[in-house]
């Protein structure tokens, strides 16, 4: 018998990927949702399958059987890796095909891209590199929150019909709460547009710090916490570029001063993994960690439920927003007020690391 390979174009490789800064770690999911069935996602324009093998590791490998390019995530998880759904060719979490049914011979060419993966307190992070066989240069993020045992969390995920940077504004510019989530987390739209607002910036990191002191504890809160008339709310936003963070609670009047970062009272640590699928589309992976109070600890589920109504309130906004954009064109001209210093400083960042990544590519090595 003659093995042959059949030249073909390899779409996957070839996608376009310039369009969003690469050598990163970007969020690929949460550890609960690798189970025993391979998941099919596209980052960067990146067919990606993910799975988990018996021993527990997670691999991530391009999304096409090197036989005849049926996707492997239609496919099954076995103890070894993923087996083709097709003709049965097995994979190993490195990509190397490890077994042919009916054939001893593997050809060497029988591989796929297997990606760089990292499960780290319960978050899958891929590292998406310009040249695959460079190391990754940084090591992926921590985020202790999920393990840490004064919290409670939950998580999901939503697939958004817009572009990733639509998210960043959002998430950097919480004044929209008092209008979007007035019946959640939101409460007195005045206050939260005229809110002192902090921002400060280094490298790719920026940082937006508003604190709202005679709040009206809002719906959420109330759920979680045994709030009287008023609290003292903080906000404080952590961008980084392939995720946030997103601390805010209240504490009592009298209690604990809102600056102070060993405040007591109600937390609400919120991750927020967006990772571009294309240029058009996006993945939204959340999490919300929460402190309970000893009089109300069963409180803490339904803070995570209005967590996730909060999010479908965000997405009906985000994604009615992009469909007008791309309605208006260029007729869609914006102006800035007060409350998109965060955001914009946040595109700029992006924008500074597409332009130095072009121009690294253009001189070559």
């Amino acid at each position: 018998m003659t093995t042959i390979s059949i030249p073909i174009q390899n779409v996957t490789q070839n996608a376009e990927t310039r369009s969003f800064p690469l050598d990163q770690w970007y969020v690929a999911g949460f550890s609960s949702e690798l189970t025993d069935k391979p998941i099919a996602r596209t980052f960067l324009n990146q067919k990606v399958v993910l799975f988990r093998t018996g021993d527990g590791q997670v691999a991530a490998l391009e999304d096409r059987c090197c036989h005849r390019s049926l996707p492997l995530s239609c496919g099954t998880v076995e103890g070894a890796g993923v087996r083709c759904g097709y003709h049965g060719l097995l994979y190993a979490p490195n990509g190397q095909c490890i077994e042919i049914p009916g054939q001893e011979r593997i050809p060497s060419k029988a591989k796929v891209k297997a990606y760089r993966v990292i499960e780290k307190n319960k978050i899958i992070w891929i590292w998406m590199g310009r040249d695959e066989a460079v190391e990754p240069t940084r090591s992926a993020p921590d985020y202790p929150f999920h393990d840490d045992p004064r919290y409670k969390f939950g998580s999901g995920n939503y697939h958004y019909q817009s572009p990733w940077q639509l998210i960043h504004d959002n998430l950097l510019d919480l004044s929209h709460l008092g209008y979007v989530h007035l019946h959640t987390i939101g409460g007195d739209a005045k206050l939260h547009m005229n809110a002192p607002m902090k921002v400060t910036s280094e490298g790719d990191w920026v940082k937006v710090v508003r604190l709202m002191p005679d709040s009206s504890p809002p719906p959420t809160y109330r759920k979680a916490w045994p709030f009287g008339d008023k609290c003292e709310r903080w906000q404080e936003i952590e961008f980084h570029l392939t995720h946030l963070r997103i601390w805010t609670g209240a504490v009592e009047p009298g209690t604990d001063a809102i600056d102070d970062p060993n405040r007591g009272g109600f937390h609400m640590r919120g991750f927020h993994g967006i990772t571009p699928e294309t240029e058009e589309t996006c993945h939204y992976f959340w999490s919300m960690a929460s402190t309970k109070h000893p009089d109300m600890p069963e409180n803490i589920d339904a803070v995570v439920q209005q967590t996730a109504f909060t999010f479908d309130e965000d997405r009906t906004i985000i994604e009615a927003q992009y469909r007008n954009l791309v309605e208006f064109g260029d007729k869609a001209n914006w102006i800035d007020i007060h409350v998109d210093a965060g955001a914009n400083r946040a595109r700029r960042i992006v924008a500074e690391l597409l332009k130095q990544q072009a121009a690294e590519e253009s001189t070559g090595p």
